[in-house]
């Protein structure tokens, strides 16, 4: 007996010596390597803090300039990323910072980040990541063989073909949001309003008819719980990387986990009883979900495994988040920068003229307004969606002229990118949709089209840009045609990101009818 005690005696002391181990790697000396691997290697930044690096820092920053808003301008890179600017402009183009206890070291050469984003499979998606995988999952986080599989069963969802036939949902819904706004104007002709609450539910609006169709309501119901989600993460901004934190007995995170239950059962129902019509042969149903349970059901006959529901649930969350977040932003900045820039708003609304005239609107024609596209273009340059993507090494990694160690976190810097003199001019901060009239490839000083990745690059370039750009043009052209709008007084500039890039004041413009 007394041997049998020695013997649990000494594994109990070798599991605690072999947790013990990997707590102080963790915490201390995988974080300390990477730091040393980036200082021999010219980087700079803040010394590491014990585990929380520069989180606490970074909050502070963030709530400070969320109380503010800036001057009207194109030059907004140091109010969207303000710690990320506060860091590059104390420590230079080659800098750091931490992420609890990983470092991230930015990325500003597009051809470096082209690389980056053309190898996934050794820049890989961090996992985990708490802000992001609290409220997406999908295509957007999945890797590898997974991620191949899943990306089969979802394209067919985004073709051409079935974009067309969504065409008439999205014409729908923001022929809906320009009657709204005839209402208001209706008696004097002109008035001050906040678009972007209409622009924001328009974008769920679309997304709710196209992935969700007859389930429109539900969908809606499934929008209005994931923009709460969104705020509450703000409001646990200070203890995201704290371990264990969705423990925290606070009623942010307790209503965190409620909606994320309630989005869960909201979404099954309406999987469920789509599945159910499928089988019983209701009629196809051309939408996201509908097309996306045909392919898997195929993709499962052919080859025995397709997705879970938990996977298929995923993909309708990150549909929201993705679809509508996208998409509202590109078309309130489009406002807001036709508000700023009335020659443009006049040369968008002659080239509609004279593409549609009296016709009523068509997915065909949309191709045909190359004005309207410079200037979308342009917008999505400057106001970029996809402000900031994190990317992760999990082996020795050459990136350059560089070995990258494992475990290294690359910021790669996109809004900065885009609003570089060196690439764009030293108008690069003005809002120029003429540099694009040659096409995106000729808008940079000889650098081609690698600097311009509002929807990312390479392989796992956004599955659903071309249903954001549609949606985009239907909705410019249907503003157009009826009304000229300019920037209120009352507008205050806040391109200040969540997920995109909205504006958290709102964009206060008076509209007029035409």
């Amino acid at each position: 007996m007394e041997t049998m005690g020695r013997v649990i005696i000494a594994i109990v002391v070798a599991v605690i010596l072999g947790w013990g181990w990997k707590l102080l790697n963790w915490v201390w000396l995988k974080p300390k390597k990477l730091e040393k691997w980036l200082r021999d290697e010219g980087y700079k930044g803040n010394p590491y803090k014990l585990l929380m690096g520069d989180m606490i820092e970074l909050a502070t920053i963030i709530k400070e300039v969320k109380l503010k808003s800036i001057p009207v301008t194109h030059d907004i890179t140091s109010y969207a990323l303000p710690f990320d600017h506060h860091i590059i402009s104390k420590y230079g183009e080659k800098s750091f910072v931490w992420s609890g206890t990983r470092p991230r070291m930015y990325i500003r050469d597009p051809e470096l980040i082209k690389e980056i984003l053309l190898r996934p499979d050794e820049f890989r998606k961090p996992h985990p990541e708490p802000f992001r995988d609290s409220l997406i999952g999908g295509l957007l986080v999945t890797e590898g063989h997974k991620w191949i599989k899943h990306r089969k069963i979802v394209n067919p969802a985004f073709n051409l073909q079935n974009l067309k036939i969504m065409f008439s949902a999205i014409s729908s819904s923001c022929s809906d949001m320009i009657h709204k706004w005839e209402l208001l104007t209706t008696e004097s002709g002109s008035i001050e309003v906040d678009v972007w609450p209409y622009i924001d539910n328009l974008a769920g609006d679309v997304i709710s008819r196209t992935a969700f169709g007859s389930s429109y309501e539900e969908g809606k119901k499934i929008f209005r719980i994931q923009k709460e989600q969104i705020d509450l993460l703000f409001q646990m901004l200070y203890i995201l990387l704290v371990p264990g934190r969705r423990f925290i007995p606070i009623r942010a995170n307790r209503k965190f986990k409620e909606n994320v239950n309630e989005l869960r059962s909201v979404l099954m129902a309406i999987i469920n009883k789509r599945k159910k019509a499928i089988e019983t042969g209701e009629g196809k149903q051309h939408d996201l979900l509908g097309i996306l349970l045909e392919s898997n059901k195929k993709e499962i006959e052919e080859h025995g495994v397709g997705m879970s529901m938990e996977d298929v649930i995923e993909e309708c969350k990150l549909f929201y988040i993705a679809g509508s977040e996208t998409t509202s932003n590109l078309i309130v900045w489009t406002m807001v920068c036709l508000s700023m820039h009335q020659e443009w708003q006049t040369r968008a609304r002659e080239e509609i003229v004279n593409v549609f005239g009296d016709k009523e609107l068509d997915f065909e024609g949309l191709k045909s307004l190359k004005i309207l596209t410079m200037i979308l273009n342009e917008v999505l340059r400057l106001y970029t969606p996809v402000i900031m993507m994190t990317r992760a090494t999990h082996k020795e990694t050459k990136l350059g002229n560089m070995m990258i160690p494992s475990g290294m976190h690359l910021s790669l810097a996109m809004m900065h990118v885009h609003h570089d003199r060196e690439i764009w001019g030293d108008d690069a901060n003005e809002f120029k949709p003429d540099r694009f009239v040659e096409g995106i490839a000729n808008a940079t000083k000889g650098k081609g089209s690698s600097p311009f990745f509002p929807f990312s690059n390479g392989p796992r370039v956004c599955i659903g840009q071309n249903l954001a750009m549609t949606e985009a043009k239907t909705a410019m052209v249907l503003v157009l045609q009826r009304f000229s709008f300019e920037l209120s007084p009352s507008y205050k500039h806040s391109p200040f990101p969540v997920f995109t890039l909205p504006p958290q004041f709102g964009a206060h413009l008076i509209l007029r009818n035409i």
